[in-house]
Parts: C-alpha cells; structure tokens; sequence
C-alpha cells in the first residue's frame, strides 16, 4: 500500500499537507481529486509550485480517481489522497477504493449553512451525512489537523455539526 494518507481538505495542496504530514510520512506524491482543478493546467501549475524538489502530483476526476486507483497504489513510493469536498471521498468510497483505509478529515472552512464542530472543521447537514456515510465504508474516520494533534471520532464531529 503506497497511498499513507487520505484526506479531505478544502485547501488541498498546501503547507499543512505538504510539510505537516508529507515530511512526518515521508510522502513523495499526491493524488488531488477533484474534476474541476483536473481541467485547468494553470491551476495544476499553482498547486505544484508548493511541492518539495522530487515530489509529483496527479490531478484525476473521481472518475480516473477510483479507475486507476489500484495502479497508484502500486507506485513507488508513498503518496496522500486529497479531495476537497466530504462528498467527493464518500464517492471514491462508494466506489470501492476506500475499503478499510483511515480517512482525515482537515479543513472544511467556515460557510452559509455550516456549523463549526472544531476550529478547522465546519459542517452542514449534506457533509455530516457523507460523512456518516462515509464511516461505514472505510476503516476509520477522524479530524485531525496535523499528524501531532489528536485525533477527532466521527460522533463529535457530526453530533456538534446540527445534522
């Protein structure tokens, strides 16, 4: 198993992936998920200039996300799954691809119609429920900012979230 993170962040390619978590599981590749960025090469450009010398990114549609998830699996190295959306994960999920896996969610900024769970977890009634839905596809589902900090069960973030 190649892939040692899979997140949910609305930031996706950032400092807080990249250094936090990168450097603390030594990640060489990220797989950013997300049919909108995968259509746009200049948005891909941004994104790729925030990664460490030697490390790549794929930019996929959930499509391509979960058809040619079992050969990233198989790639050298080890690699992060970022979406930026709790339904975008909960489709890979649904999907099959997810079995078993421990899934983080990261930044969901505050919005209309979202409710703060945690300082960097805002949810509305839809994500609370890919979220539920979600939990019962993978391994484990947690909040967790950085790899240090602790992490935060599915009850606590949908039980505060009003869903």
């Amino acid at each position: 198993m190649s892939i040692r993170l899979f997140r949910i962040d609305e930031r996706l390619l950032h400092g807080q992936v990249v250094v936090g978590w990168g450097e603390r599981l030594g990640l060489d590749y990220y797989v950013v998920v997300d049919d909108d960025l995968a259509a746009s090469d200049w948005e891909q450009e941004l994104y790729m200039g925030g990664l460490p010398d030697g490390a790549s990114a794929y930019f996929l549609t959930e499509e391509e996300a979960a058809r040619r998830f079992r050969t990233l699996e198989e790639r050298a190295g080890r690699g992060a799954l970022l979406t930026r959306t709790t339904a975008a994960m909960r489709r890979l999920a649904e999907a099959g691809v997810l079995e078993g896996r421990a899934v983080h969610v990261g930044c969901l900024g505050a919005a209309p119609g979202r409710h703060r769970v945690l300082d960097y977890v805002y949810l509305n009634p839809e994500e609370a429920a890919d979220l539920r839905a979600l939990a019962s596809l993978v391994g484990t589902l947690e909040a967790r900012d950085l790899p240090s900090a602790p992490a935060v069960g599915l009850d606590r973030m949908v039980g505060e979230s009003g869903a």
